[in-house]
């Protein structure tokens, strides 16, 4: 049995409110730096022996309190990087110029594949990659991969065989959260969801994941 555990990244410092997507400069605030360590304290006393990141700084920042509590040092996957997005740099909505611009309606077409940006089928393929490398490094213990909302919901929404269009308002994905794989040998066996910093979640996004913080997840057949 391996288990290896997909961590959202902490809260950014942001405070222009733009779609920072992959572009380099954007760290943890003060608060997603404690909610950093609140995980790693979360996860201490677990099996956990391999520490892996998107190499995005708040995805690196995120993980580093958690390989200091076992001795490890963070590796970086490219694969957990953040989702290809048309507006990165932009402030996305209607009132704010973004999608009052008749250049940007041509992305909008879409919403199946997405049309704004990298495909939801190409996430799936890279993040499985990234947690079966994750998995192999780990074998028969634990190891955590930190990443980023769009992707790990896809990922698991995937894994679940659920459809990969969605809305996003509903996604179970929160600041610091983990969605954790439980496998058996190579094959999923389990999907559990936890959200041990939901005490410090800013109060506009308290109820997104809409469980609390008790361990919720799906377990799968032979």
């Amino acid at each position: 049995m391996t288990v290896v555990h997909v961590m959202r990244h902490g809260e950014v410092h942001n405070p222009e409110g733009v779609l920072y997507g992959r572009l380099p400069g954007y760290h943890l605030s003060e608060l997603g730096r404690e909610m950093a360590e609140r995980v790693a304290d979360h996860l201490k006393d677990r099996d956990i022996t391999h520490v892996v990141a998107s190499p995005l700084e708040r995805a690196q920042e995120t993980a580093e309190p958690i390989a200091k509590a076992h001795g490890l040092t963070v590796a970086a996957d490219p694969r957990l990087i953040e989702a290809e997005n048309v507006f990165e740099g932009k402030t996305f909505g209607v009132g704010d110029g973004s999608l009052r611009n008749p250049a940007y309606w041509r992305y909008l077409t879409n919403p199946f594949k997405p049309s704004w940006g990298e495909p939801y089928i190409d996430q799936v393929v890279r993040m499985m990659g990234a947690i079966a490398a994750a998995r192999d490094a780990a074998r028969g213990h634990e190891a955590v991969c930190v990443s980023h909302q769009l992707p790990i919901w896809i990922l698991r929404s995937f894994a679940e065989r659920r459809r990969l269009w969605h809305d996003p308002r509903r996604r179970q994905c929160s600041l610091a959260s983990l969605t954790s794989f439980t496998y058996e040998g190579d094959r999923i066996v389990s999907i559990g969801y936890r959200e041990p910093a939901r005490d410090l979640l800013p109060a506009h996004l308290v109820g997104k994941g809409k469980k609390g913080d008790k361990p919720v997840g799906k377990s799968f057949g032979a």
